[in-house]
């Protein structure tokens, strides 16, 4: 039988390793893992763990719960992934009990006395507890020697699942002051963990691990859209690419909404169209949405079309894709969703759609609180900034992969450029602009700064787009528009293009939306230094949609690299490179281009580095890439 093993005399590596063997059935911690275990165990005994959703962010504390004398608390949002957690560690004979109100008194008291006598090696709990004088007792002479609070990025009062309850854990911590302290969360950036940090007191010494962002399995775009029948053709592609047939699919799909009603609108449209779908929602009876998520979990339901109410939990892994028809609320919210397709590791879609609709509608949600009163401006102001910066990353204008990776500060696991994301596909083989190009790009951004500003908060983007391309209509002359110098100055572009164009100037922060029940463009005034030419204009000018359209890959780039102008020695070289990418790629169970891409084989075989730092400078060749596949390529490169 396995002793509980003493917090003052922990065991030596090997017999850590001993123990997650016989206790949790795995033959190795990955590495981050083992990271946080022996800095929650040996270090300073404050951990942050930033790591995605699915990622095995939960071994770091039960692992810990299962060597220390005494208990350890966790305090997670979710009962259902308390309930399975608990189920899942009974099972591995690792006692263990969770409480929230749903239980019944007697079952509640039952548990807590067996709390105070040590029986429990892990007690889970919810946040609201707290609330609790007699559970905080209960607490404070109980032998608690880990405290491990899941979902942490909830106690960031500036990020984008901010929940009061988590503001009591902090006194918490003071009145208990254990041993050990680790937080957990799937998305934090470093604002947000420096807000985790001091909120739960972690200190100085507070060793933090950030790991495992990088999902090179996923294929990710992001498309402007003019409006629903615009969104319909991007989903039912990207379902199609995704899935195969809607009669015999191969996996399933999460398509995330804003609001309930469009989570009921699109599960229709999905319905008629031949998928098995279904709406989720919190304004769903709870039998009903526990039915559905049930279904999905088992397979019986391929599509699920749900608000952020869904997904926390989640654990299927052959979600093949996730799309949004409308933007969520920040970057955070967006990759913890997304990040739920392609868990086990073959490709998988994510497609972010957004529409001149979906910005004003939030708006307005960002500036009225959850009672409908308006919100706090400061409160107003921070939750706009997260949706420019998600709309940043809707206009990126390099790999998607690094530009999420450099907004979570991971800038040990950037790509180099993922090769298949929408933005590498359509930037392969681009040429660089030139000055001339250059020049025309700041006439026409300070064109459509001069519209905005002469229309002096009348009109919202549509009609402003509409004045610019000299569009003679009842609403621009009503607006006083077809009197404006500004009046036709893009008459040459389509609509979508200088609507796409506005877009671009709002998350450059050049213009603004009020915060008004119908929002309107205004010029800020970073923008009116621009307009004036007295500001730098770098930006990217947007592309034709049909010319965008035609250039939309909906999978990896297949196609084997230029081979004409390669001698024979770099051939020779591609080969081996090739041979040794197969086997790479077979020994860790994921596609070959996400270890590397054919064009990146054909320029390691041009170039042939001879180091680390030079396979560096080869495209696609980002510091996580080099780490975990780097020596091996070396080796292959120069052999014989």
């Amino acid at each position: 039988m396995l002793t509980i093993l003493s917090s003052m005399a922990l065991p030596p590596p090997a017999d850590l390793d001993a123990v997650l063997r016989a206790r949790f059935g795995l033959d190795a911690f990955r590495p981050w893992q083992r990271e946080a275990v022996d800095a929650v165990l040996s270090g300073s005994g404050r951990v942050l763990v930033v790591a995605p959703t699915g990622g095995g962010k939960s071994l770091t504390y039960q692992f810990p719960a299962a060597v220390l004398e005494g208990t350890t608390l966790v305090l997670s949002p979710l009962v259902a992934l308390m309930e399975d957690q608990v189920r899942a560690l009974e099972a591995r004979g690792v006692p263990a009990t969770f409480l929230a109100s749903t239980l019944d008194p007697e079952t509640r008291r039952a548990r807590e006395a067996g709390m105070l006598r040590g029986r429990y090696k892990l007690v889970y709990a919810a946040p609201e507890r707290l609330a609790s004088d007699a559970f905080v007792e209960a607490l404070a002479r109980s032998r608690v020697e880990l405290v491990a609070v899941d979902e942490a990025h909830c106690i960031a009062q500036w990020g984008h699942d901010f929940r009061p309850d988590y503001l009591r854990i902090g006194a918490l911590l003071e009145r208990l002051r254990p041993p050990r302290v680790l937080a957990c969360t799937a998305t934090a950036t470093p604002e947000v963990r420096r807000e985790i940090r001091a909120q739960l007191r972690l200190g100085d010494r507070c060793h933090e691990v950030l790991r495992g962002f990088a999902r090179p399995n996923l294929h990710l775009a992001a498309r402007n859209v003019d409006g629903v029948s615009d969104a319909r053709v991007e989903v039912f592609e990207a379902l199609s690419s995704a899935l195969g047939e809607a009669r015999s699919p191969r996996g399933g799909a999460i398509v995330y909404a804003a609001t309930r009603k469009q989570t009921e609108l699109w599960a229709d449209t999905l319905r008629r169209k031949g998928w098995n779908a279904a709406a989720y929602h919190a304004g769903m009876a709870a039998p009903e949405r526990t039915d559905v998520a049930g279904r999905f979990a088992d397979r019986s339901l391929d599509v699920v079309v749900a608000t952020n109410a869904f997904g926390m939990g989640i654990d299927r892994p052959d979600i093949r894709a996730v799309l949004h028809v409308q933007p969520p609320s920040s970057i955070e919210a967006y990759y913890q969703e997304v990040g739920r397709a392609g868990r086990d590791g073959a490709e998988a879609w994510g497609l972010l759609l957004c529409s001149g609709a979906d910005i004003a509608l939030r708006r307005r949600l960002v500036t009225t609180g959850s009672d409908g009163a308006s919100a706090p401006p400061e409160l107003a102001a921070r939750a706009w900034a997260l949706f420019r910066e998600l709309l940043r990353y809707l206009d990126a204008r390099s790999c998607r992969h690094d530009f999420i990776l450099r907004y979570f500060g991971d800038e040990r696991e950037l790509l180099g450029g993922c090769g298949h994301c929408d933005v590498c596909v359509a930037l392969d083989g681009r040429d660089g602009d030139d000055g001339a190009e250059r020049e025309e790009t700041a006439k026409l951004v300070r064109m459509a700064l001069s519209a905005v500003a002469r229309a002096r908060q009348r009109a919202g983007l549509t009609a402003i787009a509409e004045m610019l391309r000299g569009v003679d209509s009842e609403r621009t002359q009503r607006f006083g528009f077809t009197e404006l110098s500004t009046f036709g100055l893009l008459r040459d572009r389509s609509p979508a293009w200088v609507l796409d164009l506005l877009r671009a100037l709002l998350t450059a922060g050049w213009i603004d939306l009020t915060p008004t029940e119908h929002p309107v463009p205004l010029l800020t005034r970073a923008g009116a230094d621009v307009m004036r030419a007295q500001g730098p204009v770098r930006l990217t000018l947007p592309e034709e949609r049909e010319k965008r359209a035609r250039k939309r890959a909906p999978g990896p780039r297949s196609a084997a690299p230029d081979m004409d102008a390669a001698d024979a020695a770099t051939r020779e070289r591609f080969e081996r490179l090739r041979a040794h990418r197969a086997q790479m790629a077979r020994a860790r169970g994921v596609p070959a281009y996400v270890v590397a891409l054919d064009r990146t084989l054909l320029e390691m075989a041009t170039r042939a580095p001879r180091s680390a730092e030079e396979l560096l400078g080869v495209f696609g060749m980002g510091p996580a890439r080099v780490e975990a596949y780097g020596e091996g390529f070396l080796r292959a490169l120069h052999e014989g």
